[in-house]
């Protein structure tokens, strides 16, 4: 199985891994802004976008393996969101090929636990699932809307998630459902210390799907992990401030360790 990848630019190598839902092509305008100074890779993940669904992925590790299958040998990787889990398991399943990595509203556990206050309500991915089966198309949108609440730039950056949504076509019903149970059953916190990589954590200061709790504590996990938190953004920083990300990340990916 092939996945879809859009490269553009030169310098170090930039993997971007999008959220749950939605496709490579979200990172278009991001990526203009780095392509000066780094050769990025945007991926449609298996079964969204232009990437066909596998039964092989319908689970994180199938997920990782498939993707690392479609990078190059050694590269840097963005993990936005649910792109986050991903790219820290390909981090520690593939040590050597993972540069360096960035995580951009992201968490290493998205359900809230016991022991985990900075998750979703259990309720709150149920309903999402039995949305799901009546109105897949109304529950990714309300998805969005979730998002960008108490973004400072909210109208403008829901405008332009919901533009570039069907851009890449339709995800799979399959890999929308495998996706939402590998958001209630991961919690990858015990893993954050086999990462290798120099990390970068980004967070939205109002980020309301992965606060900047979670990303505090994602970043605490991972040895020598730099913190980030944008102020007045919410769940897609390198949307509604992409200036300010844009110059975070270049600067970060494109410094040799």
């Amino acid at each position: 199985m092939s996945l879809h990848r859009l490269s553009s630019g030169a310098g170090p190598g930039l993997a971007l891994l999008h959220g749950w839902g939605l496709h490579g092509g979200l990172f278009t305008d991001f990526a203009r802004g780095l392509e000066e100074r780094l050769r990025l890779h945007a991926l449609d993940l298996p079964g969204h976008g232009r990437s066909p669904w596998a039964k092989g992925c319908a689970d994180l590790e199938g997920i990782a393996r498939r993707v690392a299958e479609h990078l190059p040998e050694r590269v840097s990787l963005l993990g936005w969101s649910f792109g986050g889990l991903v790219a820290v398991r390909i981090a520690t399943r593939f040590p050597e090929r993972v540069e360096k990595l960035v995580l951009v509203a992201s968490t290493p556990c998205f359900l809230r636990r016991r022991d985990w206050p900075h998750g979703l309500e259990a309720p709150a991915l149920e309903s999402m699932a039995r949305g799901l089966a009546r109105d897949w198309q109304a529950t990714v949108r309300d998805f969005l809307t979730l998002q960008v609440r108490g973004d400072e730039h909210q109208l403008e950056t829901l405008r332009e998630l919901k533009r570039l949504l069907p851009e890449h076509g339709p995800p799979s019903t399959g890999a929308l459902a495998a996706g939402l149970e590998i958001l209630r059953s991961v919690d990858l916190r015990a893993e954050l210390a086999r990462v290798r990589a120099p990390t970068l954590v980004i967070a939205g200061a109002l980020d309301r799907l992965t606060p900047p709790g979670a990303s505090q504590a994602l970043a605490a996990g991972i040895a020598g992990a730099e913190l980030e938190i944008v102020a007045h953004a919410a769940h897609a920083p390198f949307l509604s401030h992409r200036e300010r990300v844009t110059e975070r990340v270049g600067d970060f990916v494109a410094t040799p360790p």
